[in-house]
């Protein structure tokens, strides 16, 4: 649907008040000091309340009548059960909220020079892995743009088609035809920037190693690059199609955004040169290795279904599990009776197919952008001496901006507060990965790898495969580990969300049962936790406990509370204070999330 179209009066009837298309800003506004104490006064109030109700209205109701008939028992404490449920999920929502109104009040944004200078020194591989089944080709398109463009010293972009390699529909045909050559598209159109760049940077290191002065020349040259490459993106976008919200998104914000940097970075060179100043041989070195490192993404398509000795498992986690199984890895192709094989070689001059192997993995869902700093803030915090033991962080997705309809605004505000509450989770170390993007050291992978032999094949898993939320599981199996997880608390990725209530119901009922699957895995972290002396705290076992299993009790609680007619002697306004807290702050943060 045309974005354009949004702003007529008919659409507005048809459709509901409009969603603010305004971007969310990337780094968080700070809170104040008041909100953060309405806060804590909101969950004071929450278990006072609670507290109140099964003192004045359940124990009192035994104590002043004495011994009550056994329907009128059974009724009190299956309410109460009830409500002490739903009054919990309410209360963790709070504290997880409060968790992050204080990560967003104490984080301070790392500056640009301190990251140049760090990966300058340090340029760590990084593998971006993009799974895909029957996605459209334009969704995964802009998807695998977003991760290209991502200044990084060493990228690779692999997209994981799970297709059937050989459809007999014509239009599906077609669609697996071009979504195999997105890569290879993205990767030419990257080629004239990529070599200019890398010349310009080649250049420069030999100027500089003659002379280490550097000239106003060098300097209105470099901003002339900048501005060069502000332009190419420019090109770009007046080139793409725009036909929905989300390729607005992509771009004003991807495109736009990083065009946006590039030319404010000329215009500061062209400044600096105007005043007769100049960088240090270190910054202009600094400078010029972002144009490259921006351009020079490489991309690659990989089919698992093409070969017969790789699982061909209709899910996400084995598409993730097939490749990274194959990584370091040297192998040449041989013709089996069902199929191609690929077999491990020895000696890299034996093989005809060999897989990169890198020290991070990005694993980014086909419908989900990144802005430009995604992968260079999040490695960079994941390289500070403190944070060794961290597998995996994230910044967990918000939704698109300016959606049309009233039911993918909905998906899209849940989406949005999922966001904050993540955020709170880290600060009491309760973190989960979330799959659709994270960032993640190989070698906690490798902590966790399970493997087994199927069919005279080896299979690793180190993502689970038993749930539909295979990165919940995950969370469980790296924190057995002694690994943790962490949030970034920047917006830097974007997701679409359900646009009919069928695909809402069809994306809910995947994430519902999942959690109750594997809670005794989170038990078993527990015991284990406790015997390396790392015990669990209360509040961080409370947090995950209810986002695993909150959903199946919420729903049952409600349709409990709606279909069964409990004594009126049950019910008390001092119920509604419980809630209301709740209720007023998921207000506050719906409008703080636009």
């Amino acid at each position: 649907m045309p974005t354009k179209s949004l702003a007529s009066p008919a659409r507005k009837r048809q459709f509901g008040s409009e969603r603010s298309t305004t971007p969310l800003p990337i780094v968080h506004d700070r809170p104040s000091d008041s909100k953060i104490t309405w806060g804590r006064l909101a969950i004071l109030v929450t278990v006072l309340a609670w507290l109140t109700y099964l003192v004045y209205t359940i124990m009192r109701e035994f104590l002043n009548n004495g011994t009550q008939s056994f329907r009128f028992t059974t009724e009190a404490i299956s309410y109460l059960v009830v409500v002490t449920f739903l009054t919990f999920s309410a209360l963790m929502y709070l504290v997880a909220r409060q968790g992050a109104l204080q990560r967003f009040r104490d984080h301070v944004r790392v500056p640009r020079a301190e990251l140049d200078s760090h990966f300058g020194a340090q340029q760590r591989s990084m593998t971006v892995l993009v799974p895909s089944y029957s996605e459209e080709p334009a969704v995964v398109r802009a998807t695998l743009w977003s991760a290209a463009l991502q200044e990084y010293p060493s990228l690779r972009v692999v997209l994981l088609l799970g297709d059937p390699p050989h459809p007999t529909d014509a239009v599906v045909a077609e669609r697996l035809a071009y979504s195999r050559g997105i890569a290879q598209q993205i990767e030419a159109a990257l080629a004239e920037p990529r070599v200019r760049f890398s010349d310009e940077l080649l250049i420069c290191e030999l100027e500089l190693a003659a002379d280490p002065a550097v000239s106003v020349e060098a300097v209105r040259e470099l901003a002339g690059h900048y501005s060069w490459a502000a332009g190419w993106l420019d090109r770009m976008k007046a080139a793409e199609k725009v036909t929905d919200h989300v390729d607005t998104f992509f771009v004003e914000q991807v495109l736009g955004g990083l065009s946006a940097e590039l030319a404010l970075t000329a215009t500061a060179l062209n400044a600096a040169a105007d005043e007769n100043t100049a960088p240090t041989k270190e910054r202009m070195l600094e400078l010029h290795r972002r144009l490259v490192w921006t351009f020079s993404a490489e991309l690659d398509t990989f089919e698992r279904k093409l070969y017969a000795s790789l699982s061909h498992e209709a899910n996400k986690a084995m598409n993730l599990n097939a490749y990274i199984g194959l990584m370091g890895g040297f192998f040449r192709r041989e013709e089996g009776p069902d199929g191609t094989i690929l077999r491990p070689v020895a000696d890299r001059a034996d093989a005809d197919f060999v897989v990169s192997d890198s020290d991070y993995l990005l694993t980014l869902d086909a419908d989900l952008l990144l802005l430009r700093d995604y992968c260079l803030r999040l490695v960079y915090f994941l390289e500070q001496p403190d944070n060794a033991r961290v597998a995996v962080t994230q910044t967990p997705y918000s939704s698109f901006r300016g959606a049309p309809t009233r039911i993918e605004r909905l998906a899209g505000a849940t989406t949005d507060i999922q966001h904050i509450l993540h955020q709170g989770m880290s600060h009491y170390g309760a973190t989960f990965w979330v799959g659709a993007n994270a960032v993640i050291r190989k070698r906690a992978l490798e902590d966790i790898v399970e493997v087994e032999t199927v069919g005279g094949f080896e299979v690793r898993r180190y993502v689970q495969d038993r749930t539909v939320i295979e990165d919940t599981e995950s969370s469980i199996d790296l924190g057995t580990h002694g690994w943790t997880l962490v949030n970034y608390p920047e917006r830097l990725s974007y997701s679409a969300t359900p646009p009919d209530f069928g695909s809402l119901i069809v994306q809910r009922r995947r994430w519902a049962n999942g959690g109750l699957l594997i809670l005794p895995k989170l038990w078993q972290q527990l015991r284990e936790r406790r015997r390396q002396g790392h015990p669990v705290s209360l509040t961080e076992l409370f947090l995950r406990v209810n986002y695993m299993t909150s959903i199946a009790w919420a729903s049952f609680g409600r349709m409990f509370l709606l279909a069964y007619p409990y004594d009126s002697r049950l019910l008390s306004p001092v119920v509604v204070f419980a809630a209301l807290p709740y209720f007023l702050a998921m207000g506050s943060d719906l409008r703080f999330c636009g």
